[in-house]
């Protein structure tokens, strides 16, 4: 991989299986859905909080983050935080005249020190000086993910309620344990497009390096990381990247187009349980970037070796194209 940021494209795709990928908090935390089209959404800050916990257990530091302890902290307080760990690495304490923040130095150190922020951008408050209005520093991040969906409709596991032996309220005491909801799908495979700007990586530090972090992320953090209880039963299933030469085509969105084709005609949409029940169709997309083949300067790919594909070949004989190793 070359040291030269491109804008680009990601088409990144998993599935979920007996499990919620994002509830929704204001919904008794059910799967968050679309309730006309029936598909599963998964917000892209989900997502991120993924990669950014699998970039802290490799030992890289990111803005968005809980303490040690696990405790939580307002943006405010981990600008803090970090302020104190800037003064004890470099010896030096940071200027800031009238709100704002002129120090060179530690912003170069901020944006060197954190993965996320070169990727996906950042919000700092700066508290005003002597009672005064606050302002914000923001940094817009070359990297951003659009919410991601399921690629079919989607059920809801009918059976939800769950009960724990621990007591809970009526009857006599310890008759009864505590009943609550455990909501999951049955099955989804969700896509996300991501977008790589990359003017905005020069005002970020971003470099290809961090888009190495990235992708390592994206094969590996759901893995690593959705192991809690109501997370597990996810798994990475292809991931592309498309680099442009120049400008950004008129493209759009590589979701668009892609098809699923049932391997049993008889089996419905909702009846489906694993990846062994259709086929990813990927003609559609090849087609769509074979009429952009002159602007292309380069695509990454891979995919899980149990998922099913048709177009794969066509694929592999656009530009350039280096499949990678999961």
């Amino acid at each position: 991989m070359t040291n030269e940021i491109r804008n680009a494209e990601i088409l990144f795709i998993y599935d979920a299986k007996l499990t919620n990928p994002n509830g929704d908090p204001d919904d008794e935390n059910r799967p968050r859905m679309d309730p006309f089209t029936r598909r599963a959404l998964v917000s892209d800050v989900r997502l991120k909080r993924y990669l950014r916990d699998y970039w802290i257990d490799r030992g890289y530091d990111v803005w968005v983050r809980t303490r040690e302890d696990g405790s939580h902290v307002d943006a405010t307080t981990r600008e803090q935080d970090l302020r104190k760990i800037y003064e004890h690495e470099t010896g030096q304490q940071q200027r800031q005249k009238g709100g704002t923040r002129s120090d060179e130095e530690y912003r170069q150190w901020f944006l060197s020190r954190l993965v996320d922020v070169r990727l996906f951008g950042a919000t700092l408050p700066i508290k005003g000086g002597d009672g005064g209005r606050g302002l914000s520093e923001q940094y817009t991040g070359p990297v951003q993910f659009n919410w991601g969906y399921s690629l079919h409709p989607v059920e809801l596991n009918p059976s939800n309620s769950i009960t724990s032996t621990f007591a809970g309220r009526g009857g006599e005491k310890g008759e009864y344990g505590t009943i609550g909801k455990d909501w999951r799908l049955l099955y989804a495979l969700i896509a996300f497009w991501g977008h790589v700007a990359a003017q905005r990586a020069r005002l970020t530090g971003m470099t290809a390096s961090d888009l190495d972090l990235l992708e390592d992320g994206l094969l590996h953090a759901l893995a690593s990381e959705a192991t809690t209880r109501s997370k597990i039963g996810q798994t990475p299933r292809l991931y592309l990247r498309v680099d442009w030469k120049d400008r950004t085509p008129s493209f759009g969105d590589p979701r668009d187009g892609l098809r699923l084709l049932p391997v049993q005609e008889d089996l419905p949409v909702e009846r489906w349980r694993s990846i062994e029940e259709f086929v990813l169709d990927l003609q559609p997309l090849v087609e769509r970037l074979a009429r952009y083949r002159q602007q292309i300067a380069a695509i990454r790919y891979w995919r899980h070796d149990e998922l099913n594909l048709r177009g794969e070949d066509a694929l592999l004989e656009l530009p350039n194209v280096t499949r990678i190793a999961g």
